[in-house]
């Protein structure tokens, strides 16, 4: 039975786990407090993928005054050797005599056999304490341990009527500066970035998070499906690495010279010579993404939509009307009526300079 003081440890463990954002991948975010006599001992977090995890750093912190207190952890801890040794281990010899856990981890090396070592060796673990806030902390790598593919966000700025270009297809810039550097934020803590290849070869973007940066520069991605990509295109500079998904084999000059230019180039062939976005996506997560980016391309988010793949809408909504033009956010997607719109779950609304933020998920129908 949780203590009365326990929700405010495990709070505070929370706290200490989102530090790590954009760093930890294709790692969780955790944090750990170790907690005896109601007092708090030492606290730590992951900072980065191959660092030590948090109850390592806590436990290194707390010494000897480890031994007979409480670890409250943000996540099941770990029962397997990857690039750092089993963190059950660290807490069994440091000798703390219970483990509280938010929720389990849904990575199949540990699920339920961490807490399942904790118990053997004489601990008390309880598992499910603020388990809906840890989840949705790291909702991006469950969503990669469970489905096995990214976790998907498509990022648009639109006018107030839901526009994201004027009659006569402008669209720079809709959103403020204030918008577009959060717009940066978002880049920076997202392991890959996706643009059609209308988009590369009407903006010629980079790709990039100019800003804060995470530990390693996300990937960039263009789908390509005739392998038109430009050899001297910005999205195939040093910067950054960039994969190029193609679909058809009636574009293999174009493969050819884009191999020779030095990028990389995956086939992952569909309907029509289009891409097949479900390979696309499963070649990804195999390759440790585990949250996608989608950035620009009406046509390629309508393709993701249609096939029920956007997991997080973010839309910054700019204090502009652009009345009847047939600019929208979603291109060859469409609701056919009112029955078959997508539901979406609004999570956060704020306020970005002039411009509104609003992050939302689809509601995906049970069975």
């Amino acid at each position: 039975m949780p203590a009365p003081d326990d929700r405010s440890w495990m709070q505070a463990a929370l706290r200490l786990a989102v530090r790590g954002r954009g760093r930890t991948s294709p790692n969780p975010m955790v944090g750990c407090v170790v907690v005896r006599d109601g007092t708090l001992v030492a606290s730590g977090w992951h900072r980065r993928a191959g660092e030590p995890h948090a109850e390592v750093m806590a436990l290194r912190s707390a010494g000897s005054r480890a031994k007979g207190a409480t670890a409250f952890v943000t996540l099941e801890p770990c029962a397997s050797y990857g690039r750092t040794p089993p963190c059950v281990d660290a807490l069994i010899s440091a000798g703390v005599s219970r483990v509280v856990a938010a929720m389990e981890d849904p990575d199949r090396r540990t699920a339920g056999k961490g807490v399942a070592a904790l118990r053997e060796a004489g601990i008390d673990a309880e598992v499910g304490l603020l388990e809906e806030q840890a989840r949705r902390l790291n909702e991006q790598y469950v969503h990669h341990r469970t489905t096995g593919r990214p976790f998907v966000t498509y990022k648009a700025g639109v006018s107030l009527d839901g526009r994201t270009a004027a009659m006569d297809g402008s669209s720079q810039w809709i959103t403020s500066d204030e918008a577009r550097r959060d717009a940066h934020r978002l880049r920076a803590q997202s392991d890959a970035i996706c643009a059609g290849i209308g988009t590369v070869l009407a903006d010629n973007p980079e790709l990039t998070a100019r800003g804060p940066t995470s530990p390693r520069p996300a990937l960039r991605v263009v789908v390509d499906s005739q392998a038109r990509t430009p050899v001297k295109a910005q999205v195939l500079s040093s910067q950054a690495p960039t994969v190029i998904f193609t679909g058809s084999g009636e574009a293999e000059a174009g493969v050819r010279s884009l191999k020779e230019a030095g990028a990389e180039v995956v086939c992952a062939p569909g309907d029509d010579g289009r891409v097949c976005l479900q390979d696309m996506l499963r070649v990804l997560a195999e390759r440790g993404i585990i949250s996608l980016l989608l950035e620009g391309g009406a046509t390629l988010a309508g393709s993701f939509a249609a096939e029920g793949l956007i997991d997080r809408f973010v839309f910054y909504v700019a204090p502009k009307l652009l009345g009847s033009s047939p600019s929208g956010a979603l291109k060859g997607w469409g609701a056919a009526s009112i029955h078959d719109a997508m539901n979406l779950s609004i999570a956060e609304t704020r306020r970005i300079g002039p411009d509104l933020r609003v992050i939302a998920h689809p509601v995906r129908k049970a069975g």
